[in-house]
């Protein structure tokens, strides 16, 4: 059994009102903004797993994508690479300590990775 589990999704599109209200009017998911252009949503409650959609600048496709969450974004980077994958988004880190990146399986599907921000003692 695996030990990285998926608890981030993310939307990209040029067309985010059209998807909070698909996605508002279809499960009940209601977005907060969090900054110009990202929309945060607690969808799973407490089952399911929250996300966002992200306002794209129409220059890149729209697209679906889940995160899992590891220990060592780096690291996963480095073993994404060595079983094949490519690197689309090398680890960054957010202002609250999140770090993140955006990998391309060997298959062509976008799949993210983020590590929390490190525990406040």
């Amino acid at each position: 059994m695996s030990t990285t589990p998926i608890t981030w999704f993310e939307f990209g599109t040029d067309r985010p009102d059209e998807a909070q209200r698909f996605y508002g009017e279809l499960f009940g998911w209601v977005f907060e903004e969090q900054g110009p252009s990202y929309r945060v949503t607690g969808a799973g409650g407490d089952t399911g797993i929250g996300g966002a959609i992200r306002t794209t600048n129409g220059d890149e496709p729209n697209y679906a994508m889940f995160y899992a969450e590891v220990a060592d974004v780096a690291e996963t980077c480095r073993r994404a690479e060595a079983a094949g994958g490519t690197v689309l988004v090398p680890p960054g880190t957010t202002p609250s300590g999140l770090t993140r990146a955006q990998l391309l399986d060997p298959v062509g599907n976008r799949v993210g990775v983020f590590a929390p921000p490190p525990a406040q003692v």
